[in-house]
């Protein structure tokens, strides 16, 4: 690879030669910042910190339980509810500190309809955390 300059002179030859100038240049600009920061990584201050031996207090939040059967039944803890007592219900839970998860069981027949409102139900009342409860498949 060869590098040529403007000039008539020439006529489109080849120079023979590399300019290594800007090379060195780069070179030496890399040296200069690497005698400056090399200092800086080596020095540190040795502290003795003390050491304790904690577990960490894992705080699981309060879960409640909403099923639904394929009829479109409710039921808030085992105990079955209508529409009117789950916006209750769900605004009671909204107010406690911390708010507990909504964990939803549907069955599979479950017309999505059905999920759909309760959802919407839950998200209204100001749920923030919902899950689904499901089985785990067989092998």
């Amino acid at each position: 690879m060869a590098f040529g300059g403007f000039s008539d002179n020439d006529a489109g030859r080849p120079m023979a030669q590399i300019n290594m100038i800007p090379l060195i240049d780069v070179m030496l600009v890399l040296l200069i910042i690497f005698m400056v920061t090399a200092p800086l990584l080596t020095h540190s201050i040795k502290i003795n910190l003390p050491r304790a031996t904690t577990r960490v207090n894992i705080e699981k939040p309060e879960t409640v339980t909403l099923s639904i059967d394929a009829s479109g039944n409710l039921f808030w803890a085992n105990s079955r509810i209508d529409d009117a007592q789950l916006a209750a219900n769900l605004a009671g839970a909204v107010r406690r500190n911390p708010q507990p998860e909504l964990h939803l069981r549907a069955e599979k027949t479950t017309q999505y309809q059905r999920l759909a409102e309760v959802m919407s139900a839950a998200q209204n009342a100001g749920v923030i955390k919902i899950g689904f409860i499901t089985e785990p498949a067989r092998k």
